[in-house]
């Protein structure tokens, strides 16, 4: 380690991150430029059709959120000016070769003053299509290894990854890689050159029957669900992550590697404000549909563990183990990021603390009435889903398809729409299934003993805290996290 100060390491450092405009890449950039403002630069990798298009994405994507408020504070009047020094847009998208860094001059900038790698860019739709999913998570890792290759004062290559890589694994799932063509059935044979030709293949046998880009997307969305659950993984987005872990493990030679693994990723604990988010995250989308009165019914165990880590911690580990493993030659050290060993919550207690922050705080309906909820339903497996499905969705559908043959297609249009609602309620069911009966405990023992070595070497841990067991999950619900998906989800 070069230095017990994380802020002392960061000083003068050069860091690119991939996905720019991401989450965490967002969380992340304000983090080293509030914490360490004589960091050298920070190169943010974006995809845009031009350098015009790039710098507009800067402004109103990352530098327009508030989430940049108290840097701006900070800065006063040179906010802007700070920005321009320290902050570097570089057009590009991982999916290629060099990360398609056409700027000649930039890229040997690059090669020659990068210290730290930090790869965010990653598609998370557990419904993606095989070979956009295979292209990001799985190529495009192995695109960044190469050109961290070439960077000559490397000194660690930061890869975030997802904790869910393990599947649908029960029982403590320990801090370890996945070996080369490993399946996670043990079924023999799982290589990542066939299944590229398999979408190659199959995307020319489309192209050659003349199908539509609809029939070429949901193909290749079948592929992606049939091809990860052949090899023992729920769904295409762990699939593939697994699947990009695997050949920058067997890739990596003498690169100083991390995989980071997080959880399901929350909003901010601390900061730079509490419950800072974006977008309807995994777990947020029940209780956005709660909020809003739309949930009739929850599927899944209600005592099932539900691994939760705010992003700020995330952002903050990724910080200390990027210092930790500097330099650390050859070596691969995986760390999983959440709370499910120090400090777990289940579903239960999530449903009952979101039941009483909209009973206090309700949403509004259209015509200016306060959204009235109470409990919803719990049905506890598969079975009990299929059965309410049945009598309160199957059974007026059937019914309403009679009636519209009786009166020549009166009701075809409604027919159709409710038929091709419940079909997409189904998948997206038989997607998410595993997660709603998850038996699994993410083992964070090399997490904690960072934790540990960074509070012994001096590390300012106020300041880079990413420990679960300062979260009290219910105050963090009621006072941080659903105000902040109610002001910047729901705005």
């Amino acid at each position: 380690m070069e230095s017990s100060s994380l802020v002392k390491f960061l000083e003068n450092k050069a860091i690119l991150v991939t996905g720019g405009a991401g989450f965490l890449a967002k969380i992340f950039v304000e983090k080293v430029l509030r914490s360490q403002p004589k960091v050298k630069k920070v190169y943010l990798l974006l995809r845009a059709d031009d350098d015009k298009a790039a710098s507009l994405r800067l402004q109103n994507e990352i530098l327009g959120k508030d989430l940049f408020k108290v840097l701006k504070q900070k800065m006063g009047g040179s906010f802007n000016s700070f920005i321009s020094e320290k902050v570097t847009v570089v057009l590009g998208d991982i999916t290629w070769e060099d990360m398609a860094i056409k700027d000649l001059k930039l890229k040997e900038e690059l090669w020659s003053d990068i210290d730290v790698i930090v790869n965010l860019a990653a598609n998370t739709n557990f419904d993606e299509r095989y070979d956009v999913s295979l292209s990001l998570n799985t190529f495009g890792a192995k695109h960044v290894l190469d050109f961290a290759k070439k960077c000559n004062k490397l000194k660690v290559l930061i890869q975030v990854s997802t904790a869910y890589v393990s599947g649908e694994t029960a029982g403590i799932v320990k801090e370890v890689p996945y070996e080369m063509g490993e399946s996670l059935n043990g079924r023999p044979g799982l290589d990542i050159q066939v299944e590229n030709k398999l979408i190659k293949d199959k995307l020319e046998d489309l192209h050659f029957q003349g199908a539509s880009q609809d029939i070429i997307k949901l193909t290749m969305k079948d592929l992606a669900i049939e091809r990860a659950n052949h090899w023992g993984w729920p769904n295409v987005y762990v699939f593939t992550k697994a699947l990009g872990e695997m050949l920058l493990m067997q890739e990596k030679e003498d690169i100083p590697l991390v995989f980071l693994r997080p959880t399901i990723v929350t909003s901010t604990f601390k900061e730079p404000v509490p419950g800072w988010v974006e977008g309807i995250r995994t777990i947020d989308s029940l209780a956005v549909a709660y909020g809003k009165g739309r949930l009739p019914c929850f599927l899944g165990d209600p005592n099932s563990v539900v691994d939760l880590i705010p992003a700020d911690m995330v952002v903050n580990a990724i910080l200390v183990a990027a210092m930790t493993h500097a330099s650390d030659k050859g070596n691969l050290t995986i760390y999983h990021v959440g709370s499910s060993v120090k400090n777990p919550v289940n579903f239960n207690s999530l449903h009952e603390v979101t039941y009483q922050y909209f009973k206090h705080h309700p949403c509004v309906n259209k015509d200016g009435t306060p959204v009235i909820v109470g409990h919803v339903k719990v049905l506890g497996s598969m079975a009990s889903f299929k059965t309410y499905l049945s009598l309160h969705y199957l059974l007026p559908l059937k019914g309403l398809e009679v009636a519209n043959m009786a009166l020549c297609q009166y009701f075809k249009g409604t027919c159709m729409d409710m038929r091709r609602k419940l079909n997409h309620l189904m998948r997206l069911i038989e997607i998410y299934r595993p997660y709603l009966f998850f038996k699994g405990i993410y083992d964070d023992t090399n997490t904690e003993i960072l934790r540990i070595a960074s509070r012994e070497r001096g590390v300012e841990t106020d300041m880079f805290y990413f420990d679960p067991k300062a979260v009290d999950w219910k105050d963090y619900f009621m006072n941080t996290h659903l105000p902040g998906v109610v002001k910047y989800v729901l705005k």
